[in-house]
Formats: C-alpha cells, sequence, structure tokens
C-alpha cells in the first residue's frame, strides 16, 4: 500500500468537527449495544476492516458477544437479535445503501412504532457518522493495528 494523506494531520480542523458528531452521539439516548451494532453492520457493508476491527472489539468490551458479532451480517437470518436491534440493522442497512432505495417508508413505520423521533434522528446520524469514518478510514488506507 503506498502512504495516503493523514486527514487528522493535514485537516485537523475537519477532523476535529467529525469528532464534534461523535462526542454529540456520545450524549444520545442511543445505548452502547445499539450504536456499535450499527457501527459494525456500517462498516461491513462498506468494506472498512479498520472500523470492523475497531467496533468489534469495542462491542465485545461492552458486553456484546462474539456469536452475535460473528452473525452480525446474517442478522435477518437469526433469533440472537432483539425485535429493536433488528429495526436498527435495517435502517442501518438502508441508509448506508442509500443508492438502491433509501429508508423506505415500511422500515421507517417499524422504527417509528418502536423509538420516537428524537431516537430515530440520533439513529440516522449515528449512521451518517459511521459511514463518513468508513469512507475517511478506506479512502486513507488506514491500516488495522497490530
Amino acid at each position: 500500500m503506498s502512504k495516503r494523506v493523514n486527514i487528522a494531520e493535514t485537516e485537523s480542523a475537519a477532523y476535529k468537527a467529525m469528532y464534534g458528531l461523535v462526542n454529540y452521539l456520545g450524549t444520545s439516548k442511543i445505548s452502547k449495544t445499539h450504536m456499535e451494532l450499527l457501527k459494525i453492520r456500517a462498516s461491513q457493508i462498506n468494506g472498512c476492516a479498520y472500523c470492523i476491527d475497531m467496533h468489534s472489539k469495542d462491542a465485545l468490551k461492552n458486553g456484546e458477544t462474539a456469536q452475535r458479532i460473528f452473525l452480525l451480517n446474517a442478522w435477518k437470518e437469526t433469533d440472537l437479535f432483539t425485535d429493536e436491534e433488528k429495526v436498527i440493522l435495517a435502517v442501518t442497512e438502508e441508509v448506508t445503501l442509500i443508492s438502491q432505495h433509501g429508508l423506505t417508508d415500511k422500515t421507517y413505520q417499524r422504527a417509528i412504532e418502536i423509538f420516537d423521533e428524537q431516537y430515530i434522528a440520533q439513529l440516522i446520524m449515528a449512521i451518517v457518522t459511521i459511514n463518513a469514518w468508513n469512507r475517511i478510514a478506506i479512502s486513507c488506507q488506514t491500516e488495522i493495528p497490530k
């Protein structure tokens, strides 16, 4: 791999602004379990090894099971995830894959039946934020720490 730009150093103000979103999300109502699940799932879809590695480790530290992490990319095929988590994962996939069909009315309706508008807004912001981080890490070829 060739060396790519380090945005944290080259554009530190932009990087700091990204951390502003991270800090905001840290004050949101989103549980740590929900946050890590959506981060891992979006990162899987985007193929961001750096973020999958980081957020899988964070999830394990927060009490997530290895089995659920291993099966996250097949969440529709297992009963290991709650109805709330399944809605969050569906929203995550549809927002991450926005060019396919966006956040569908069906998925949004399922979300609004479980969560209030503030939680849904925070979920969307969390999904948008991890997608931005994925794009930075992939574009800059951020390496996984050994």
